[in-house]
């Protein structure tokens, strides 16, 4: 199988607008489509495919990685086409790719559908803003949007720290420099050690996922730097628990007043599958930083962040499942795909009931028994 295999795969998933595909031994090359798994029509792969699909495009320090500690990811540009952020790991014995489709053009706001309010966040010269979300709901395409539009709209200095890079930025009114984990700076914690002496306004923190990296995060919002960061967490107040919770126990009060003055908004997505026709859709949870919302972080009452959501509708805040029942009733998604997603799936049933409609069960769906 020669590089011409791979570049005719990877130019599949360009024109499908897949979002991933997947490599293994014993099985064809398989897209993931609007969040579904769907096999090429090509000839099942064995050991030696693999390996030589995966020669084709690791380079030669992630093969090194690869055989030290059984997996390595990078980024790679095919083409003008696209970037693809690439996972390569052993199993089994044998190897196995996930490259994931990084488009090269920016959405907008209105795209993607991001909270308005957004837009007057980011123009802020300090602060922690924290996007969260499960694997593959769009978090680095928002963050990108978002990095996007400061770098159009206003003279700063940008720095990012991403694992691989996976969005490259132009220079624009901003002058834009992204360092990569590995590539360009061996961790993390070195880049953000490092990144306030190089005068920036805003930092892109790709993932917060060790106290030294929060840390640093939550010292540079306080310092006068926009600071843009993500979690693996779901909802607004279970991230900033989470935030918390990585903290000795002695040092959590103090935490509680840094974030309660450092910490701007939490943008909590998911992405759903689109029942009016082809593609997926995001659904948010938005936390604006109030005083009223401050007083809760600093005084240990983030159980009271819910409610607080609520009434702060004025402030462009909202409930991730208010925000999913009004995707449904817009008939945008099915009631299956909403009540899957949501944080409270009784109630939301119930809602869902109350409007006189009713939730299948999504494993009798009908149409995937008949493909």
């Amino acid at each position: 199988m020669s590089t011409m295999q791979i570049d005719r795969l990877l130019d599949t998933v360009v024109k499908q607008d897949a979002s991933d595909l997947h490599i293994s031994v014993g099985r064809k090359p398989t897209l993931r489509l609007n969040g579904k798994l769907r096999n090429l029509d090509t000839k099942v792969l064995d050991s030696d495919d693999c390996v030589a699909l995966m020669k084709s495009i690791t380079p030669e320090r992630n093969q090194q990685e690869l055989q030290e500690i059984g997996g390595t990811d990078f980024g790679f540009a095919f083409g003008e086409a696209a970037r693809f952020r690439v996972s390569v790991f052993r199993q089994r014995g044998d190897v196995s790719l996930v490259l994931r489709l990084i488009p090269n053009e920016f959405l907008t706001f209105d795209q993607i559908g991001l909270p308005p309010i957004c837009r007057e966040l980011i123009r802020r010269p300090r602060g922690l803003f924290v996007v969260t979300g499960p694997t593959g709901s769009g978090k680095t395409t928002s963050l990108a949007t978002m990095v996007d539009y400061i770098n159009t709209e206003f003279d700063r200095h940008i720095v990012t720290v991403e694992d691989p890079i996976e969005y490259y930025h132009t220079h624009k009114r901003s002058v834009v420099n992204q360092r990569e984990v590995g590539a360009d700076v061996p961790t993390f914690e070195e880049a953000l050690r490092r990144v306030l002496r190089s005068d920036p306004d805003v930092i892109l923190v790709g993932e917060m996922r060790d106290l030294e990296t929060i840390e640093a995060a939550i010292r540079a919002a306080e310092t006068g730097h926009l600071v843009f960061a993500t979690l693996h967490t779901t909802g607004a107040a279970g991230t900033i628990n989470r935030i918390i919770d990585a903290f000795p126990t002695n040092q959590q009060a103090q935490v509680r007043v840094q974030l309660s003055t450092s910490l701007v908004a939490v943008l909590s997505q998911v992405l759903l599958a689109r029942c009016d026709k082809p593609g997926r859709v995001a659904s948010y949870e938005f936390l604006v930083v109030t005083p009223a919302i401050s007083n809760l972080i600093r005084e240990n009452k983030t159980f009271r962040i819910d409610s607080a959501i609520q009434t702060g509708r004025k402030f462009g805040m909202q409930l991730l499942d208010d925000n999913l029942f009004s995707l449904f009733e817009r008939g945008m998604i099915s009631a299956e795909e909403m009540v899957d997603k949501a944080r409270d799936p009784g109630e939301l049933t119930n809602r869902v009931h109350r409007s006189g409609q009713t939730v299948g069960r999504p494993e009798l769906d009908l149409e995937d028994a008949k493909d």
